[in-house]
């Protein structure tokens, strides 16, 4: 068999799990996404492992173990989902931009407001 058909099939697995990642909002999606490019790595290392011949089978050793990595992501993942969705009401990543309390607004960083508090007493400056 030859290796550019798992290739351009692992690439195109690949690529459309990139795109989910970038474009989606739900996290549950771009879980989904995630475990695609971890199968598209998975499909190359098995792909790889054949074509080279290797007699320890290597890239289907390593493919148990990122096998075995992806359901520890995928069980972290979910778990953390659901917590953040019982907890805002929401799983739209764009959302979720801080840790702050669901009730309370977020404070975009930036540059301090004119008088406000800047981290040093401007009245032990004047009595120096």
């Amino acid at each position: 068999m030859h290796l550019v058909y798992p290739a351009v099939l692992a690439s195109l697995l690949f690529c459309v799990g990139l795109y989910g990642v970038l474009a989606r909002r739900n996290a549950i999606l771009v879980l989904m996404s995630v475990e695609l490019m971890l199968n598209a790595v998975n499909l190359n290392l098995v792909a790889f492992d054949t074509w080279l011949h290797d007699r320890l089978h290597s890239g289907q050793a390593l493919t148990l173990f990122t096998i075995t990595i992806a359901a520890a992501e995928i069980g972290i993942g979910l778990a953390i989902v659901l917590l953040v969705h019982r907890n805002r009401g929401t799983a739209d990543i764009d959302r979720l931009t801080g840790l702050a309390d669901p009730g309370q607004p977020l404070a975009l960083p930036g540059p301090p407001e004119p008088g406000a508090a800047s981290g040093h007493d401007e009245k032990a400056e004047a009595t120096a």
